[in-house]
């Protein structure tokens, strides 16, 4: 399952991308797919033909994890 990640870059506005897993407390980089922006805009400053992106920690502010969004189960009365 990929995880949706909020990069906060020195400097940068803050990028939406995806990884496979998170990151171990030992890794220097984050290696990361499917850049974009907050509103889903493709970056200009990237080749459109590159998949993996990869950032040193030493760029990154910090890194929010966002949630996947559960189905919620619709519960409804019923009449015998």
């Amino acid at each position: 399952m990929p995880y949706t990640l909020l990069l906060h870059i020195v400097g940068e506005a803050t990028i939406v991308a995806e990884t496979e897993q998170l990151p171990n407390p030992t890794d220097n980089a984050l290696t990361v797919t499917n850049l974009h922006t907050r509103d889903g805009k493709e970056l200009s400053n990237v080749d459109p033909a590159a998949t993996h992106f990869i950032f040193p920690w030493t760029r990154i502010n910090f890194v929010e994890v966002l949630g996947a969004e559960e189905e919620e189960e619709i519960v409804g009365f019923a009449r015998d």
